[in-house]
């Protein structure tokens, strides 16, 4: 634990990517196998079942600090981090344990099924045995909110320097279902057999938001165009007679589309699909609101089936006939493709081929994105002819042009502290827009967008503006006006505004305008209809 704890302090004191490389791979050096497992689990986003509620650890630290919770409260929100706030708020502790990461990991999957006092004894003695960054790792596990600035893609290129497996071999071994608690660091990394590949989804390769005016791109006939759509990101494998449905999150999604069992009776072994998995009630795609609703269901009923059907939009194809064809270029695989949708009989089955647009200008596929919200599309793709398929995200081939934002001005109503660098300012904000009683109707909430100066100027005046407090959150004098911006909008019965809204983010501080001048919730109609 020590190591994994000192680990840890050192990518936590620098953001040079080189120093973070190196740590990590010292370390996947010196490391147990097992601990090893563990931490790519960890830096993999495989964190074990949380044991422990937070609201008993907040009380459990401040009974063991000595004092009273509203205390501890505070500081949690000027602090931002549970885990930093328990290892600053209990008494000072030099010691360190001897125990392996593995160990404590093991520890915290049994007591998930203990008493509360039981929990509480093993919590406060290992918080009271512990120096600062152990106890700061340890409340990490047990909370499972491990972040530390390291992307699997930075870990697995440490990974590959302490093993000499290849980068891109460990992406493709890491990616699907395993678990640390069973699994060896021989069977997980080192090992290659056949039989772990069956239903593994290659590592997606990721576009980059397009860069400065579409024609400084160059020759246009370098390039090929179709609507980037709002869905989920998924492979589509059919290996062994057998389906498997990646998420671009790495979760096996299979049983969640019953829709798409019948592929492995139509599609050929050896084929692996990417694409977008896209709500389609009434045979027309429909928003990723609709999609939400059979996102994160256990089980799929036939109610839910026959409300919200999905059909798989595919643009690529990476493996055919058990061949990997990620080296061959992106029309290369176009033609495989548009030949395999062109044999099945697609008329009968939830899957829709990505038609490429054909654009002669510039002109013409800036018209074309012009369409996207005709074509339920957040914009188009544009990708390099000649691309082969990488990992991750790679600049320069392939990118992503989406359409402009809607907008709408809105009215600070509520405000909470950040987190991080900005947990000593108010920066996490809710906003109003009228209904037709004249009153202020929550609708958004965002926390990017201004610049620190701004933030600063906002959080002095939310501290003199303040009518109450809500625990940590403050509602303030209606007289602040905001544009926000967000990608798509849907009706809602969750949401007391009556709408939902995707990814919302502070456009501008509209210090010319006047609340009166703030929009009306039936401007939110109106932009959904546009």
């Amino acid at each position: 634990m020590k190591n994994f704890a000192e680990l840890v302090r050192t990518l936590d004191s620098t953001n040079k990517t080189t120093l973070k490389v190196n740590a990590l791979s010292e370390y996947f050096k010196r490391a147990s196998d097992q601990d090893r497992v563990w931490t790519i689990a960890i830096l993999s986003h495989r964190r074990p079942p949380r044991p422990v509620n937070t609201t008993l650890l907040r009380t459990w630290a401040s009974e063991l600090a000595n004092i009273p919770l509203w205390l501890f409260e505070e500081s949690y929100h000027i602090v931002g981090d549970l885990a930093e706030t328990i290892a600053l708020i209990l008494p000072t502790n030099q010691n360190t344990s001897e125990k392996s990461l593995t160990q404590f990991l093991n520890e915290m999957l049994a007591l998930k099924k203990e008493s509360d006092d039981v929990k509480k004894k093993y919590v406060t003695e290992n918080w009271s045995i512990l120096n600062y960054y152990e106890r700061f790792v340890f409340t990490k596990l047990i909370t499972g909110g491990f972040r530390i600035g390291v992307s699997q893609k930075l870990m697995t290129r440490a990974l590959s320097l302490a093993t000499a497996v290849d980068e891109d071999v460990l992406a493709y071994k890491l990616m699907g279902k395993w678990d640390p608690s069973t699994i060896s660091f021989e069977d997980l990394v080192l090992k290659e057999k056949a039989s772990d590949f069956i239903s593994k989804p290659y590592p997606f390769y990721l576009a980059y938001g397009l860069e400065g005016p579409v024609f400084n791109l160059g020759n246009i006939e370098d390039w090929s165009f179709e609507h980037k759509w709002d869905g989920i990101r998924s492979q589509t494998i059919i290996r062994d007679n057998e389906l498997f449905i990646w998420s671009r999150g790495e979760e096996l999604v299979t049983d969640k589309y019953p829709e798409f069992h019948v592929f492995k009776d139509e599609i050929p072994n050896g084929t692996v699909l990417d694409g977008e998995i896209l709500p389609y009630p009434n045979n027309a795609i429909g928003t990723f609101q609709d999609l939400q609703t059979r996102i994160g269901r256990k089980t799929v009923s036939k109610a839910l089936l026959e409300k919200t059907p999905v059909v798989l939009k595919v643009y690529d194809i990476l493996e055919w006939k058990g061949k990997d064809l990620r080296q061959h270029s992106f029309l290369e695989r176009r033609i495989i493709l548009e030949d395999l949708i062109t044999r099945l009989n697609t008329a009968h089955l939830p899957l829709q081929l990505s038609e490429t647009v054909v654009c002669e200008s510039w002109e013409a596929v800036a018209q074309e994105r012009d369409r996207a919200r005709e074509m339920h599309s957040e914009g188009l793709m544009i990708k390099r002819k000649d691309s082969k398929y990488l990992v991750g995200r790679k600049k320069g081939d392939w990118w992503k042009w989406k359409t402009d934002p809607f907008t709408i001005d809105a009215v600070l109503t509520y405000a909470m502290r950040g987190h991080g660098r900005r947990s000593n300012l108010f920066t996490d904000y809710t906003f109003g827009l009228w209904d037709e009683n004249d009153t202020l109707v929550t609708f958004a909430k965002a926390y990017s967008g201004l610049t620190d100066a701004e933030f600063r100027k906002v959080d002095a005046w939310i501290k003199r503006n303040t009518l109450e407090r809500f625990g940590p959150v403050r509602s303030v004098t209606p007289e602040l006006v905001f544009e926000i911006a967000f990608e798509g909008i849907a009706p809602s019965s969750r949401h007391k505004s009556g709408y939902a809204t995707r990814f919302p983010r502070i456009l501008r501080w509209r210090q010319d305008k006047k609340i009166e001048d703030a929009n009306k919730l039936e401007d939110l109609e109106l932009l959904m209809r546009s």
